[in-house]
């Protein structure tokens, strides 16, 4: 059994690890040149996910790189008023631990052999159980899994859906070694997450592991090609902060502060999703997992969604080495209804934060009663 995984991230690394502890080879092929070729986002929340990380031997592994002072929330209107504070005790269970992308990358990567994972591969094509890139290069299959993201290369195989914009638009920046630089601005957002909603608008800082503050700045209900029209010159960093400030008004000084102490790294994201339930006809020999299956709304569960995927689909190949059509369509029926379940969660979470009054709404949802 040959089995071809296209993408490096974390769901098709569980599927590599989990086929790698149960007997089974796999590559992975990846088109980033080698695993410094770009920085990984930010932390992530990881819940359900844990038990993707059991089968795949890892669990302990991954307590090891874990923060459970990330479970820390702080919750805030724009002028100031806190809403929530919720401090972790340091005995506290690390049921929703936050862990640092990067990090959980590395762990999987280090957990499969060398060799399991070819660098500098771009999926150009498949037909006949062949897989072609784009230096020219081609190798053979018995079965391809599309684990490579939300403009998965892969998808078409199986159809026709694409993303669509949501009608939100986040730009990422941050603040590095904030402890030493602005231990102030550090003392206000504290160890975990720290989230100002309103006026269509939010401010998420959250602290990463390596001392990184990364602050995403959303704007709600506007359209796909805003950050061309907004008239914010990104490519200039300290004029676009300052737009950015100007877009915020009315906002405590000290929201603001963030924005002004941040670098010049700036991302810009159009947040996208694929439709709720989406399904295919099941192929023997090519499935997703991950955001090329159910790309959600990023607020806390593609990533979970993700491991899950790579986990049980090698837990189904395992099951059933001799039989990949069978493996294949019981894993697909399976992350058809669990992850529909939590596209549908993530798509009430998204109406809340795009809704006029997001902090009261988010409120009620984190304390109900």
């Amino acid at each position: 059994m040959e089995i071809a995984i296209v993408g490096a991230g974390l769901g098709g690394l569980a599927l590599a690890r989990v086929l790698h502890v149960n007997g089974i080879n796999a590559v992975v092929y990846e088109r980033e040149s080698s695993r410094e070729a770009r920085g990984q986002g930010g932390m992530l929340d990881i819940h359900s996910g844990q038990r993707a990380l059991r089968e795949a031997g890892l669990i302990d592994e991954f307590f090891a790189i874990a923060r459970g002072e990330g479970q820390d929330l702080r919750l805030l209107e724009p002028d100031g008023t806190l809403l929530l504070q919720e401090d972790t005790p340091d005995d506290a269970p690390l049921l929703r631990p936050e862990v640092d992308r990067a990090d959980l990358r590395d762990l999987l990567l280090e957990s499969i052999p060398e060799s399991a994972v070819r660098w500098g591969h771009t999926f150009e094509s498949s037909a006949d159980g062949v897989l072609h890139f784009a230096d020219g290069s081609s190798t053979t299959y018995d079965l391809l899994v599309g684990a490579d993201g939300a403009n998965s290369r892969v998808r078409p195989m199986l159809t026709d859906a694409r993303p669509t914009h949501i009608g939100q638009n986040a730009v990422e920046i941050g603040i590095p070694d904030i402890d030493r630089t602005h231990p102030d601005l550090a003392a206000m957002v504290g160890r975990g997450s720290y989230w100002v909603l309103g006026d269509g608008k939010s401010l998420a800082a959250q602290r990463n592991g390596d001392g990184r503050v990364r602050i995403g700045i959303s704007f709600y209900n506007t359209a796909e090609d805003w950050f061309a029209t907004s008239g914010i010159p990104f490519d200039d960093p300290a004029t676009a902060r300052a737009r950015l400030i100007d877009m915020l008004p009315g906002w405590h000084p000290r929201f603001t502060a963030l924005i002004a102490a941040s670098d010049d790294m700036i991302r810009l994201w159009p947040i996208s999703t694929l439709p709720i339930g989406l399904t295919w006809p099941s192929r023997p020999d090519v499935t997703l997992v991950g955001d090329a299956a159910h790309l959600m709304p990023p607020v806390g569960e593609g990533a979970n969604m993700a491991l899950l995927d790579g986990a049980l689909l090698g837990l189904a190949l395992a099951a059933h080495p001799d039989d990949v059509p069978a493996a294949v369509a019981e894993y697909e029926k399976e992350m058809y209804e669990r992850t529909t379940a939590a596209a549908r969660d993530s798509a009430d979470i998204q109406e809340i934060l795009m809704a006029p009054d997001a902090s009261r709404r988010m409120l009620a949802f984190f304390k109900p009663g």
